[in-house]
């Protein structure tokens, strides 16, 4: 028996751990951000709409990467738990195929596209695509498309 100062103390060695003792925390996390992230998204288009130049302030800018930076973290722990591999389990391709057209027309959305009305149409079209990303997400399902089911 041990004695001393961590007598008490459980043997737990913090470096074996089991990961997925904290699967639910992690994806908890992954959702929250999720929504937080469209929502900024979409708080931030709405603002661009109205001609305001808050949705482009640098600290709405920088709390936008903040909460993708945790995202994209929680993303990569679950797929690394779940044994997820892009190109081989469809409905994750598709998520991550639809994840980089969802960066690529929030960007047209918020700065990039030339007119007001290409800004409106690609603030729409990602929206969409936010929207389809949580449908695959929720289903596991990467539909016809993409090959999956």
């Amino acid at each position: 028996m041990t004695t001393g100062k961590y007598a008490e103390t459980p043997s737990v060695d913090p470096l074996h751990c089991n990961v997925l003792e904290h699967f639910e925390q992690i994806r908890t996390l992954h959702v929250a951000a999720a929504l937080g992230s469209g929502s900024l998204f979409l708080l931030r288009g709405l603002a661009m709409l109205a001609g305001s130049w808050l949705g482009m302030a640098a600290p709405v800018r920088y709390l936008s990467y903040a909460i993708d930076s945790v995202l994209l973290g929680a993303a990569i722990a679950l797929a690394t738990m779940l044994r997820l591999v892009p190109l081989v389990d469809p409905w994750i391709t598709a998520k991550v195929g639809l994840v980089v057209l969802y960066v690529v027309l929030g960007s047209m959305a918020l700065k990039r596209a030339p007119t007001p009305g290409a800004r409106r149409a690609c603030l729409v079209a990602a929206l969409l695509v936010f929207a389809t990303i949580f449908a695959v997400a929720r289903s596991h399902g990467a539909g016809a498309w993409a090959g999956g089911s």
